[in-house]
């Protein structure tokens, strides 16, 4: 494949920005979000106004595309390039948390548990109270 540089622009403009984020990385080497959209720019030539408008956009596809890494220290590279133990340390971190968010959604669940009281009691009481009627003072004033 023709590097980068050699390329022209119109066959640039034939990838998509995570595809040509895939052939700068292989040529580059991990670079940050804001590096990697700019060496974009250049390259199809966009004026700068782009990277205001779309690196959200850019850096949410990046996020979403699994051939992307994001490391820690804010650069993303390749994913085939790093070992699958790190890959597997960021899936078991997201399930420990997902079992934390369950665990204190349950708990907060048998807080409102903690009363005898069931719907059936409840539907007991209304039975109890049909034939309750309420009156406000001044009628009571007139029947004194």
């Amino acid at each position: 494949m023709k590097k980068l540089e050699k390329m022209t622009k119109e066959e640039l403009e034939q990838f998509g920005n995570k595809d040509i984020a895939d052939l700068l990385l292989q040529e580059k080497g991990a670079l940050n979000t804001g590096d990697l959209f700019k060496e974009i720019i250049k390259l199809l030539e966009l004026p700068q106004a782009t990277f205001d408008q779309k690196i959200g956009d850019f850096y949410t596809s990046l996020a979403t595309d699994k051939r992307f890494v994001l490391l820690e220290d804010g650069c993303w590279d390749l994913r085939n390039r790093h070992t699958s133990d790190k890959v597997i340390k960021v899936v078991e971190e997201e399930e420990e948390e997902e079992e934390n968010k369950e665990e204190s959604s349950q708990e907060v669940e048998d807080s409102f548990d903690d009363g005898d009281e069931t719907e059936d009691d409840y539907d007991d009481a209304d039975e109890e109270l049909k034939d309750l009627v309420v009156i406000d003072e001044d009628e009571l004033d007139l029947e004194q």
